[in-house]
């Protein structure tokens, strides 16, 4: 376990102003730490705990610990945190299958959970929770964006995905929108490292482009033997696939890639330039999607607890719903079902100097609400 008690290291802080609070706040961080999906994780857990930090706050203690990417963990750990550690609130998965195992349990014991990635379906729709805010996106959404954006270029896609909640979400997502053919639907393995037989599928397939969704070390280990086959049919996918936590790894091949996204290191608006130097001084690294959707929860939260004392349950979820902060994404509103309405963009990897990034290179939806809300009952 990892405590860390927020200090007030900066002078100005880029959600609110120093605050003071009746009492101590405790936010239990569920994320992955080790293992092939550690860097998103990481990501997570920098950009949270440094929202906290520089919000100048003295009394908000963060309680870290590591899932693994196991969810009989996950839920250990959970249960450990609402009984033992007594916290407030709770965060951090970054995976859907830990989501849907930890989530449902904890706001049933009426402790609100915000979700910094995951966004399973099955939370979205009818079985939507007061106490359940999604601050990332709902699943399908980047795929969604993907799935519009492809209808440009091509008519035949190969599609595939890990066989898990997100993944299955994923290539539902991208084919409500896409209009073509597919020349195979495959679902792989959560934590495949060797893509061989796939391959050799997608170059038998006749397609005349490839959608996949293959988050952390399981998109490195895609890309690396995907260029070293020789294939040569496009690639595209989500932001995950193509994000700073994977991009170094995979070098080159990944340049000109087309990925969707809320967000991109680019983006032309002040709070999001702001939170990119101070992340890069922090850490000395570019932040991810994971990192930016973690930032604006740590600042969501921050701004409910200016208005409201975490106790008083329907205050502070009022003030949650609200979202009166500033979001890197710009403009940031809740749905009915407490997922964001938000722009999804398309991006390009590109190098700047030695790094590769990403650019926004056109825009797939604006305000973009999610297929499940109207099921939702809230």
């Amino acid at each position: 376990m990892n405590r860390i008690l927020a200090a007030s290291l900066f002078g100005l802080s880029l959600a609110t102003s120093s605050l003071a609070y009746a009492e101590p706040v405790k936010i239990g961080v569920i994320t992955t730490l080790s293992g092939g999906g550690a860097g998103l994780g990481i990501d997570m857990r920098d950009a949270f705990t440094l929202a906290i930090k520089q919000s100048g706050n003295k009394d908000v203690e963060l309680v870290i610990e590591d899932d693994a990417q196991k969810p009989e963990l996950a839920v250990q750990i959970a249960e450990k945190m609402i009984q033992g550690d007594k916290v407030d609130l709770m965060t951090g998965i970054i995976w859907s299958n830990l989501a849907m195992a930890v989530v449902p349990n904890t706001v049933a014991q009426d402790v609100i959970y915000l979700s910094p990635n995951a966004g399973p379906s099955a939370l979205a729709g009818a079985n939507c929770n007061a106490n359940y805010f999604n601050v990332a996106y709902q699943n399908d959404n980047f795929h969604e964006g993907m799935g519009e954006y492809a209808n440009k270029d091509y008519k035949n896609s190969f599609i595939l995905a890990p066989n898990y909640p997100a993944g299955k979400d994923a290539l539902t997502g991208f084919k409500r929108f896409y209009k073509g053919s597919l020349a195979g639907e495959v679902y792989t393995q959560v934590g495949q490292t060797d893509y061989a037989a796939e391959i050799a599928q997608i170059r038998a397939s006749g397609a005349d482009s490839v959608y996949f969704f293959l988050p952390g070390g399981m998109g490195i280990a895609f890309m690396k033997q995907y260029a070293q086959s020789g294939v040569g049919i496009p690639g595209m996918g989500p932001g995950f696939s193509f994000d700073q936590d994977v991009l170094p790894a995979v070098g080159d091949a990944a340049l000109g890639v087309k990925n969707s996204a809320s967000w991109s290191p680019d983006l032309d608006n002040e709070t999001s330039k702001a939170f990119v130097e101070s992340f890069k001084a922090e850490y000395n690294r570019l932040p991810s999607v994971y990192a930016a959707q973690s930032w604006d929860t740590a600042n969501l939260i921050l701004s409910a607890l200016s208005k409201a004392s975490v106790k008083d349950k329907d205050a502070f979820r009022a003030a949650l719903k609200a979202a009166d902060f500033k979001s890197v994404r710009g403009t940031f509103t809740f749905n009915k079902n407490q997922h964001p309405i938000q722009n999804i963009y398309v991006r390009e990897v590109v190098k700047d100097g030695d790094v590769l990034t990403n650019k926004i290179v056109a825009t797939a939806f604006e305000n973009h609400k999610d297929a499940y809300a109207d099921q939702c009952g809230l």
